[in-house]
């Protein structure tokens, strides 16, 4: 297997296992990704209209390249991606290992680790490391290490506005359609595109929380509804363990993180209706004792910044507005690091950003990143 086609498999793995489309396709009304449990089930799936030319089709023991006329990649994989636990490989270039995310915290984190919610136990414990995060800025560490990708994204409150049978499917040993493992049955192997897309609405629609599909079969709906809707900030806390994960990778461990437990500026914590609390693209800050970030997923860019500048884009964050800012700064006698906070101060930062394309505050439109 060459290494454009490796590079291809791994793209498209970590966008079967959380949901988000793979970067760089161009969405269509075939799936991206297709795995398969049982070979047997190949044909029927490369005769429907499900797969097509953008089609990565994972099989166990298949022969790579095969399409069936769909056009299709076909690429054999060994071991199993159905499990809450195990491992597969893909052309002894590829590995991942699998496990539940109740045992995540006490196992060692050997490479690519797919975690996944093998029923009700598994995503209350992600529940309470989610609430600890936002209260405490405790995040679990296998949460955030860079080898660990967490399944099915959309069931845990994520932002994920692709996911669904354009995104991926998986073929159970019954030759039953889903988009995961733990997924609500859409059809059977060999059914039209359409078919597959309309009943991926019809079960999302029967619940009033988005995501119902991917984790239906492991986590009762009367668990996981409730319990996101009681937490309007999960998409933002998902999202915050991918900021962390990517500051580990630039050797930034265990920052602090503005509205998980800790805020910046003295009196921000108190703010009621912080307008970064709930927006999983809103800019992050970030900090350690020695420097200051700000991580935008819009753009994914992280820029560094000097603790002044830091306080009053954590402001500008929470706030909404200059005069706001200046407004809390006053009240709260608040001195940035580096001198007051001034309106000077605050249009030079609201500049810094405008210039690399950043939407700092709310409702600013996400415009092309300057060098």
């Amino acid at each position: 297997m060459n290494e454009e086609l490796i590079a291809r498999v791994g793209r498209h793995l970590r966008s079967w296992v959380t949901g988000r489309p793979p970067v760089g396709d161009t969405p269509g009304p075939e799936a991206a990704t297709v795995v398969l449990e049982d070979s047997a089930f190949l044909d029927a799936v490369l005769g429907s209209d499900a797969v097509g030319p953008r089609t990565l089709v994972l099989v166990p023991g298949a022969r790579d390249g095969q399409d069936g006329g769909s056009g299709a990649t076909v690429v054999g994989y060994e071991g199993s991606l159905s499990g809450s636990e195990g491992d597969a490989s893909v052309d002894d270039a590829l590995f991942l290992q699998i496990q539940d995310y109740g045992v995540s915290p006490y196992m060692s984190l050997l490479g690519t680790t797919l975690v996944r919610m093998a029923g009700d136990t598994d995503f209350e414990m992600f529940l309470a490391d989610a609430d600890a995060a936002r209260a405490e800025g405790r995040f679990a560490p296998f949460a955030v290490s860079p080898a660990v990708q967490i399944a099915d994204l959309s069931a845990l409150g994520g932002h994920v506005p692709g996911d669904g049978p354009g995104t991926r499917l998986y073929v159970d040993r019954d030759g039953g359609v889903s988009v995961s493992p733990q997924g609500l049955r859409l059809g059977t192997a060999g059914d039209s595109a359409a078919a597959l897309h309309a009943e991926w609405q019809r079960l999302n629609a029967a619940s009033d929380v988005g995501g119902a599909v991917p984790l239906g079969a492991a986590v009762s709906e009367e668990v996981r509804g409730p319990a996101l809707s009681r937490r309007p900030w999960l998409a933002r806390y998902l999202t915050t363990l991918d900021v962390l994960r990517d500051l580990q990778t630039r050797g930034i461990t265990e920052p602090r993180v503005s509205g998980f437990g800790h805020r910046l500026v003295p009196g921000l914590e108190a703010v009621d209706g912080a307008l970064d609390a709930h927006d999983p693209q809103a800019p992050f800050l970030c900090w350690t004792s020695e420097k200051a970030y700000v991580r935008v997923p819009a753009l994914d860019r992280t820029f560094q910044l000097g603790r002044r500048a830091a306080a009053i884009t954590e402001m500008l964050l929470v706030l909404g507005s200059a005069e706001a800012v200046l407004e809390h700064a006053e009240r709260n006698a608040v001195n940035a690091e580096g001198g007051s906070v001034d309106r000077a101060a605050v249009e030079w930062v609201l500049a810094f950003f405008a210039d690399k394309g950043v939407p700092l505050l709310p409702g600013a439109p996400v415009l092309e990143a300057t060098a």
